[in-house]
């Protein structure tokens, strides 16, 4: 069984930056595919980051950015530490959303949700103007 904590949110104003953390265990994160998802109040379920497996600890995981936080979000795993982190710089409050880390042992499709089975619990991003 694979379980997923998120944490590391918070409020913070415009401009300020966020590190998300997803803590894995039951499996090892470097062989699952990971991805971040984030889900504003009235809107629909989005991609944020996803990362492929890492096949080895040689492989670097093929990474992937939706488009509205390309350049601003970047993924990172600690393989000691079974976890998945995601660094959010230059946040506004278009950012304020639950963000949910999820996971999937097969390579899928990474922006889509469906595809992932299982989700952590989410943790709180609000950004202030």
């Amino acid at each position: 069984q694979v379980n997923l904590v998120e944490s590391g949110g918070g409020s913070v104003q415009t401009g300020g930056s966020l590190r998300l953390s997803c803590q894995v265990s039951g499996y090892v994160d470097s062989g699952l595919q990971m991805a971040w998802f984030r889900q504003a109040p009235g809107k629909e379920r989005e991609v944020v980051a996803a990362a492929s497996r890492a096949l080895s600890a040689l492989t670097l995981a093929e990474t992937h950015y939706a488009d509205p936080v390309k350049g601003r979000v970047a993924l990172s795993r600690d393989r000691s530490a079974n976890t998945l982190y995601l660094q959010m710089t230059n946040l506004t409050p278009d950012d304020t959303a639950m963000y949910y880390c999820a996971a999937a042992k097969w390579d899928v499709s990474w922006a889509d949700a469906s595809y992932y089975r299982y989700w952590g619990q989410g943790t709180q991003v609000t950004v202030s103007s």
